[in-house]
This record gives C-alpha cells, structure tokens and sequence, in this order.
C-alpha cells in the first residue's frame, strides 16, 4: 500500500527578502509548508540569504535582481531541479520574474507578473504581451502531461473583492484602484482565476 501525504506549497510576496528576513524565518518555522515561492526578492543571487533558509530545512533556487523582481523556489521536500530561468522569448531576460523546477514529482513555475502601471503605456504593453508568453508556456506544460503548477503574483485584479481586504479602521489603498491595470479587462481576465 502506497503512503500518500498532501503537499503543503505556498506562495508569498515577500517584498524584500532581506528586510524582512525575521517575517520569513519565523513563518517557514511555524508553518512549515513543504514547497514556496517567493516573488519581489529584490536581491542579487550573491545576497539571496540562502544560509538562513537552509538552517529551517529548506533547499533553494533563486533569479535574482537587484533593487527590483527576483523569484525563489524553496522546498523541504527534496531539492528543487532547476528547468527553466525566465519565460520562452522573453525580450527582457533581464527581469528576474520566472524560475521552473522540478520538487517531489511536480514541475513548478513561480512567477512574478509586471503590474503594468501606469496604463495605458508600453509598461502595461508588456504586462500584455508577458501575460501571453505565459499562457503559451503554460499550455506547453499541459500539453507535456507532466504534473505541473503555477504559483506566485499575477498582478491582476478580476474582481473588486480581489482589490483590498478592508477592516474597520482601513482604507482602501489609492493604487490598487479599478482604474490601475492590475483591474483593467484584458489583464484582469488572465484565465488564472
């Protein structure tokens, strides 16, 4: 008889990987999912804090980029096995927003969609034309048969309720309006929901 076990994988913005370290640390610690990943690292791979996350048990890859984007892979279910670094043709390699690799019989892409802001504009342009590279290598992993999943920030909006989570004493913030691009048609119907 087969023992199966449920995966436990996660996806978390974390905005700054070494800033905010001690956040990351302790919630690997207390929730201890099998499989992460993150995006917005803003960090060089040579300042990717890889000791930190290997002394919880973790195994990681990384793209990394200074100042902006950056995409990890974290598992403490076997070690990831890098496939892919960066989406099929992407005209800006240079933007840390996508990282592949097999963990525990999954392949796994976690990415780090571009907000498109200001819009209209070639930034949300981009956002566009990145939205259909993705779509591409995504039917690509289907069509391969090959268990696959695709985690991390898509930057979209689809519904007003994806906007906020308002509380009592909170507001909602100005930038993540319907008027931004994370909201407008095209890019809010991304086909992910």
């Amino acid at each position: 008889m087969t023992n199966k076990r449920r995966l436990r994988v996660a996806s978390y913005n974390i905005n700054g990987i070494n800033a905010r370290l001690p956040v990351l640390t302790r919630w690997l610690a207390e929730s201890r999912p099998d499989i992460v990943g993150l995006q917005e690292l803003k960090c060089t791979d040579e300042t990717f804090p890889a000791e930190a996350i290997e002394a919880l048990g973790y195994s990681a890859i990384w793209h990394g980029q200074k100042s902006w984007n950056g995409v990890a892979l974290l598992s403490r279910v076997g070690a990831p096995v890098e496939t892919r670094r960066g989406l099929p043709s992407d005209p800006k390699p240079e933007q840390s927003r996508y990282i592949e690799a097999a963990i525990c019989g999954l392949l796994i892409g976690n990415l780090y969609l571009p907000n498109g802001n200001p819009w209209p504009g070639l930034k949300f342009d981009y956002k566009l034309e990145w939205m259909d590279r993705l779509h591409e290598h995504a039917q690509t992993l289907l069509d391969s048969g090959v268990p696959a999943l695709l985690i991390g920030d898509f930057n979209v909006i689809p519904t007003d309720q994806d906007a906020a989570r308002l509380g009592k004493n909170q507001r909602p913030r100005a930038d993540v309006g319907r008027d931004r691009s994370l909201a407008r048609p095209r890019a809010a119907d991304c086909g992910c929901a």
